[in-house]
């Protein structure tokens, strides 16, 4: 028996509870049979893909394979969206609801440490909006699971398409390019997506998305409500006047202006948000960058982060107390401040609260281990603007491979970030009960 097939009967076995969303699914008996049996083929996939990643926009080589399997699979394929998104449609055989789900196509610039036999070793330069890699040679890694929700998405499709005469609607795969970012001067994401027409003709009536994560493998953790934060990428040029180091009076240091700016910025979350209404949002500096000598006072200092907010009016008011607060800083000292906010920032995320009630139920039968419910995260996914178009669930799912679980787990976003393959039929099970079950209630709803 192989290995992924002895985990899914651990996963499995004893989870089915029976409820009246899964009575609504239960002529699709050999759902779990149809997942086993594709299990091989996801998985290679998703290696082939992490081997080979390739930065935003510039996924030629995945959209590739992804449009080639698609079109093995039988379903109408289409290309070239928002540069090099796919789409794929599935058109069941019995009337129905047009249920979508979002994949994403790009990697990261970081050089993968985890030692995997399909480990990438693509090296390019960035160009990216990374102000610190920009025009640098850099490694490529699916750092961020984003080659896992392909192939959960590919594996939707193909057990779905075996009984596409039976499916009681539409399936609409996205796989969108530069949920990352795109490149400085370019356009993409998922706001580029919906702009070319994404989420018309035909137009889905909900979308499901899924989020790979470091945490027990085969466990979800969904919000009823607020998913992911805005995020803002700022920088910040605080300006003096140069002078030697003997004799800061000559001159106008920036060093102590950047200083306190940076922590007068963290009263902004702990003194002037109201913390009863939201939660508190997060300004954090990544980079400062000053000077070229030690007695040297510099000129400029220049600072560069990131800003998470829960909402939209606390996103620009956090963003104008940022500027009103360095800029009187510098006045103070006679130094003076300037903030730009780059493009290609993310909104806040938000689940369709009936839709998590109406499908939780679904989703706890799949989940190794209780559903846990929370308040979002404070990470950011362009997923939030398709849910801001139509209903939305967005949920993260622990993919630590059981062998490092008692190890420091590497979170997404980091070169030694690991996918437990077998868990990915967990991912694909919730997927495809999902779409089954809102397709019956949607057919029931309307007879």
């Amino acid at each position: 028996m192989p290995p992924y097939r002895k985990t899914l009967f651990a996963l499995f076995f004893g989870v089915f509870a029976g409820s009246a969303n899964a009575a609504q699914t239960e002529d699709w008996g050999d759902l779990d049979a149809r997942i086993d049996k594709a299990m091989p083929g996801v998985i290679e996939l998703r290696h082939q893909i992490h081997q080979h990643p390739e930065l935003s926009n510039r996924e030629v080589e995945t959209a590739k394979r992804i449009a080639r399997r698609l079109r093995e699979l039988g379903l109408e394929v289409q290309t070239g969206v928002a540069h090099t998104g796919v789409v794929g449609i599935l058109r069941g055989g019995k009337p129905g609801p047009v249920v979508a789900i979002r994949a994403e196509l790009d990697a990261l610039p970081l050089t993968e440490q985890t030692g995997l036999p399909f480990a990438s070793t693509v090296r390019v330069v960035d160009q990216s909006g990374d102000l610190r890699t920009r025009g640098k040679e850099v490694g490529v890694m699916h750092a961020c699971g984003h080659e896992a929700h392909m192939a959960m998405a590919m594996g939707v499709a193909e057990v779905l398409a075996a009984r596409r005469d039976e499916l009681p609607g539409t399936l609409k795969l996205i796989f969108q390019p530069a949920e990352e970012g795109p490149p400085l001067g370019e356009t993409g994401g998922a706001k580029q997506m919906i702009a070319e027409g994404v989420l018309s003709n035909p137009a889905p009536a909900v979308i499901f998305g899924i989020h790979v994560t470091a945490g027990t493998a085969g466990t979800f953790t969904l919000s009823r409500t607020r998913t992911t934060a805005a995020a803002d990428t700022f920088v910040a040029r605080i300006k003096g006047r140069q002078t030697h180091a003997a004799f800061p009076w000559t001159g106008i240091d920036p060093v102590p202006v950047a200083a306190q700016t940076i922590l007068a910025w963290q009263t902004i979350p702990s003194r002037q948000s109201n913390l009863s209404v939201l939660p508190a949002p997060v300004i954090s500096v990544g980079r400062i960058e000053a000077g070229d000598r030690h007695n040297i006072i510099p000129a400029e200092v220049r600072l560069e982060g990131s800003i998470r907010t829960v909402s939209d009016e606390q996103r620009e008011d956090v963003l104008q107390r940022m500027r009103r607060t360095a800029q009187h800083i510098a006045e103070a000292s006679g130094a003076s401040a300037e903030i730009d906010y780059l493009p290609g920032n993310y909104s806040a995320g938000h689940n369709d609260t009936a839709l998590v009630d109406s499908l939780l139920p679904v989703l706890e039968q799949v989940s190794t281990t209780p559903v846990k419910l929370d308040n979002g995260t404070y990470g950011a996914d362009d997923f939030a603007e398709y849910a801001r178009q139509i209903p939305g669930i967005f949920m993260r799912m622990g993919v630590t491979p059981p062998a490092l679980a008692d190890k420091p787990a590497w979170p997404t976003h980091s070169p030694g970030f690991q996918v437990d393959d077998p868990s990915l039929a967990v991912g694909i099970r919730a997927l495809s009960r999902m779409t089954l079950s809102y397709m019956r209630s949607a057919d029931a709803s309307s007879t």
